[in-house]
């Protein structure tokens, strides 16, 4: 520990974002960072805790107390390796995981965490501008060879790990450049994607090759893959987004989320959208269904389109502001979240349900929604009813369905390669991550459902490790 008061005398402090006046007209990453000097003393408040609940509430275990230490003594180097010992790309995770581990840090009791995540951020930029990170291919290779299907953070913590224990690595990515979900589902404003490209020169040199705009199952079927590798990592995500199947449905400005997403994602990396492909919030009244990450991240993307009015609501009941006594520490916090982009300017709704989509010539117009109240019935089970009289017509000229995502997709790929499913329609595999066909492992959100990227992350270091074995032991 740095400084043993460190925690008394140093009060958190925040980054903090760019001036929204400036941030809403561009897609700029937000958030700001701090000077060298008040990272360290952020890094001091960490009391090294003798049961480190961060480290317990970090998916990828983070050796946190050890690089926290590093990094107010100014161990520049010592902090990155400890940082990146568990973590194959903390300069992500950095920038958009919202931070189990600092609502499980024991300072959080009192609503002072350490600034655990900004402080990771930090640490990968400065170690990169001190040239400290470098490519460090393996010295020698096992003359195995895997095939990773699907480039998301899964797919690509996956073949890091199994890169640097010697095997030889393709990874097979459908779209035109590798990141899936980090490239084309998160905003730039958040995660700006030459942090990731940086990232990739680096895999690159340490020999993973990478093949875009290839569909596995149609351009490589199952056969070959198996004669060719001998082994298949299945990271395809979990892509089937939930729908919203009621009347007007197929009208003309309901759209997934993630369509709108991905396309402006591709706009910002100067492809060139067709007129008719775009979707476009300008000059529009723009309702989010759906409270979370991505229902945020289409508020800020519709305002930076100069929407003309935002609002975004939710099924579920407003969350609390404060911990309640049946969610206590060090247990993520059920409370309400409140990003960015909300604060640019966004009318925020709760206990509403969609009723049905309005239109004219085709075209989406209103919506009705209806307020709902939740009750718990004998067994404990939770019930949604609606309140007579509280319908409500509202203006809407492009509706964005945000409800998260319910399986993988079934059809191509997964179905052509006959593996099988659990209960939730989830690859099904077994403690080490292997499927029901002998030679394929999956990993992340296509065996665990949709989570965070952290999350994704763990499961790519676990089934890399299996993987590992499993040729090993061949």
């Amino acid at each position: 520990m740095g400084d043993p008061k460190g925690f008394m005398t140093v009060p958190r402090k925040d980054a903090e974002y760019r001036p929204l006046k400036e941030r809403v007209y561009d897609y700029g990453e937000v958030e700001q960072t701090l000077n060298e000097k008040d990272r360290q003393l952020q890094a001091s408040r960490c009391m090294d805790c003798g049961i480190p609940f961060c480290h317990w509430g970090c998916p990828v275990g983070s050796k946190i107390p050890e690089w926290q230490d590093a990094v107010y003594n100014g161990r520049k180097e010592e902090a990155y390796y400890i940082l990146h010992s568990t973590n194959s790309f903390p300069e992500i995770t950095g920038r958009i995981c919202p931070a189990p581990c600092e609502k499980s840090c024991v300072l959080a009791i009192h609503e002072e965490a350490v600034t655990i995540r900004e402080n990771e951020c930090a640490t990968v930029e400065q170690a990169f501008d001190a040239g400290i990170i470098k490519p460090n291919p393996p010295k020698v290779r096992t003359g195995k060879k895997v095939a990773v299907i699907g480039s998301g953070p899964a797919g690509l913590a996956a073949a890091d790990l199994l890169n640097r224990a010697g095997h030889s690595i393709t990874v097979f990515e459908k779209n035109d450049a590798i990141g899936g979900l980090l490239r084309y589902g998160i905003p730039d404003f958040k995660l700006n994607k030459r942090v990731i490209d940086r990232r990739l020169e680096i895999f690159v040199e340490e020999g993973i090759e990478f093949k875009t705009s290839i569909n596995v199952g149609v351009d490589i079927l199952k056969d070959e893959l198996l004669e060719t590798f001998d082994a298949v990592l299945l990271a395809v995500g979990a892509e089937q987004a939930r729908d919203l199947p009621v009347e007007g449905r197929e009208l003309d400005g309901v759209h997934f989320a993630m369509d709108f997403l991905t396309k402006q994602n591709k706009i910002v990396a100067e492809q060139i959208i067709a007129d008719e492909d775009q979707i476009l919030a300008k000059d529009k009244n723009i309702l989010v269904i759906g409270g979370g990450d991505t229902g945020s991240d289409c508020v800020g993307t519709s305002i930076r389109q100069k929407a003309k009015s935002v609002t975004q609501i939710e099924i579920l009941p407003k969350p609390p502001e404060k911990r309640e006594l049946n969610n206590p520490w060090p247990y993520w916090p059920e409370t309400l979240r409140t990003t960015s982009s909300h604060k640019e300017g966004c009318e925020r709704r709760w206990s509403l349900n969609t009723k049905r989509f309005i239109g004219e010539n085709g075209k989406l117009k209103q919506v009705e929604i209806v307020q709902v109240e939740w009750e718990k019935d004998e067994t404990g089970r939770w019930n949604m009813n609606e309140i007579p009289g509280t319908n409500e017509i509202i203006d809407a000229e492009l509706v964005l369905l945000s409800m998260g995502f319910i399986q993988p997709v079934h059809a191509g790929l997964l179905d052509s390669f006959g593996v099988e499913y659990d209960k939730r329609g989830n690859v099904l595999v077994n403690e080490n991550k292997q499927t029901s066909i002998d030679k394929i492992f999956a990993a992340g959100d296509v065996e665990k459902g949709a989570s965070l990227v952290v999350h994704a992350i763990q499961a790519g270091n676990v089934a890399a490790k299996n993987v590992d074995g499993f040729l090993r032991n061949e």
